[in-house]
């Protein structure tokens, strides 16, 4: 079932499950906050942003990592046709119980820019990393400290079996901007 701004903004509080949290929608620049059925968080001021070069491939087995400039700005520009890595401003501490679905939000999505974020599993915990894809033949500015992604919570009536903690899950609790494990 999808969960009310009720919810959560009670699971938030009682679950520590999002810091910052912001109880409800700002709507200076790019809203975020809790919102009827989810929350938009926001983006921190700290990016990688790629840099191509002749010969470099972007191989998750083998990533190059320095195929990209690691950049602290308070907004960041991205070339045509190409994209960024970054991380949401809020750390997230999942239930046992929930799982998210993310989706980009449409201010962006109308300039062409995607965001791609998988879903955070049941107990999950860390800032996620964001990529930040601009689909259009021109470059495009994102903001840090606006929204920059909406998450929807999906609560189960038990708790799962295995969950990303019990896996010990290769980006759990992390802190940065974090490239391809494998």
């Amino acid at each position: 079932m999808i969960k009310s701004d009720k919810w959560i903004k009670k699971t938030a509080l009682d679950c520590k499950m999002i810091d910052p949290f912001q109880d409800s929608q700002v709507k200076t620049g790019i809203s975020y906050g809790v919102s009827s059925y989810g929350y938009d968080f926001r983006l921190s001021n700290e990016f990688k942003i790629f840099k191509p070069a002749e010969n470099i491939i972007l191989d998750p087995k083998n990533f190059p990592s320095q195929a990209f400039e690691t950049v602290v700005t308070d907004c960041c520009i991205i070339p045509a046709n190409s994209f960024v890595l970054g991380k949401s401003l809020e750390y997230f501490c999942i239930p046992r119980n929930i799982l998210t679905v993310c989706f980009g939000k449409s201010s962006y999505a109308r300039c062409g820019v995607v965001v791609n974020v998988t879903p955070f599993e049941p107990e999950w915990e860390g800032y996620a990393t964001l990529s930040i894809s601009n689909t259009s033949s021109v470059s495009t500015k994102i903001y840090a400290n606006e929204g920059i992604a909406q998450i929807i919570f999906l609560e189960s009536d038990e708790d799962c079996l295995i969950s990303y903690k019990d896996k010990k899950g290769k980006y759990q609790a992390q802190k940065e901007i974090t490239l391809p494990k494998v």
